[in-house]
């Protein structure tokens, strides 16, 4: 029998073996293929958790900070003197202290040559009058004639002027209080006992409070020169002491000057503030921050952490229907302490992205959560 008869069983037999090998591993690796298929289509779609808060346009101000001192309005500053010459005997008040208007001030006693005058002048007025009573009756008998009448008459006028005159001064034989015109604080001394003024030297100085309204500046505040030409009379102002135990403290003004220069020795533009501040902890000399609100204007409102940049520019992202996120381009115009005012197509329906926006890619699905404004900011 010849060889290759022998050996045909032989092959066929093995043949048989690997088709039935070669079925098996085809069935074991389409069943593997089909399980994975089934697993990955039972698995939820990837998603991010982001949380959201509302967002909707109201006015929003670019805040610039400005740094200064509490000082006094010009219009509300009076110069206590004496139209005539005097001694002062005493003092009755310092630097610093708070005066209610008519509180006695100084003990002043007038000059004996000023007092003299005065004498001189309540003389000349009875004496003229009298004179003037005669004219009239010797006027009345045919003695005397009109124009003598209306000599004495002038005399008179002119006998009285001087004595108004010299009543208007205050003098007084004596010792004389003087009493402050106006409430406020004694901001500057120029007289000690026993000096001899001069009229009209400036014996010391009040400034009263602005009032609630008082248009005058009482606050000078010093800004950057690119940050004045933003500035505008009636802009808000908020003062906030720099002293760390009145940090709580602050009162509200507004801008009632810019200035048109910029200071020779700081180098920024001064601003003037009136700020009613009677009754409250900033004293003139309270070095003081100013937050001033400028170019209010209707903006979305949004956190400063909602807004994302990249080469395409300014965007946010709001959560659409189906949970999926919508990138929204922006723009912004004013930024207010953690708040942007911005500018773009948004939804004031649809929450906006706060927290996991770094993730997020137009179109993704997400996960919400409100956030609590604040905490966004």
């Amino acid at each position: 029998m010849p060889m290759q008869e022998r050996n045909f069983p032989l092959r066929a037999a093995a043949y048989i073996l690997c088709a039935a090998g070669a079925l098996a591993a085809g069935g074991t690796l389409f069943h593997a293929r089909t399980a994975h298929a089934e697993a990955s289509a039972a698995e939820p779609a990837a998603s991010v958790a982001v949380q959201v808060v509302p967002v909707s346009r109201k006015p929003v101000s670019q805040q610039v900070v400005a740094y200064g001192v509490v000082g006094a309005a010009g219009a509300n500053a009076v110069t206590v003197s004496l139209p005539y010459v005097a001694r002062i005997t005493r003092v009755l008040v310092q630097p610093g202290q708070t005066v209610a208007r008519g509180a006695p001030l100084f003990v002043v006693q007038a000059d004996p040559g000023a007092v003299v005058a005065f004498t001189q002048a309540q003389s000349a007025a009875t004496l003229a009058r009298g004179e003037l009573a005669r004219t009239q009756a010797l006027y009345r008998d045919g003695l005397a004639t009109q124009s003598q009448l209306a000599a004495a008459q002038k005399a008179l006028d002119d006998a009285q002027q001087a004595l108004a005159a010299q009543n208007a001064s205050g003098i007084a034989a004596g010792a004389k209080t003087v009493a402050a015109p106006v409430a406020g604080v004694v901001s500057q001394m120029s007289a000690a006992p026993g000096d001899q003024v001069q009229a009209g030297t400036a014996l010391a100085q009040l400034v009263g409070a602005n009032g609630a309204g008082t248009q005058a500046a009482n606050v000078s505040l010093g800004v950057e020169p690119a940050d004045a030409a933003t500035i505008h009379a009636g802009d808000r102002v908020v003062l906030h002491p720099l002293s760390a135990a009145l940090q709580s403290v602050q009162a509200q003004g507004q801008v009632a000057m810019v200035g048109a220069a910029v200071d020779a020795q700081s180098q920024l533009v001064n601003v003037g503030a009136s700020v009613p501040l009677a009754g409250t902890a900033f004293l003139p000399g309270t070095r003081v921050r100013a937050q001033i609100d400028t170019q209010t204007g209707t903006w979305w409102e949004v956190p400063r952490a909602a807004v994302l940049q990249d080469a395409q520019g300014q965007y946010v992202y709001q959560v659409m229907p189906g949970n999926k996120a919508h990138r929204v381009a922006v723009t912004v115009k004013v930024e207010h302490g953690g708040s942007y005012g911005v500018e773009g197509a948004l939804d004031a329906a649809r929450g906006l992205v706060v927290s996991g926006n770094y993730e997020l890619e137009d179109g993704m699905a997400v996960r919400a959560a409100k956030a609590e404004q604040g905490g966004a900011r």
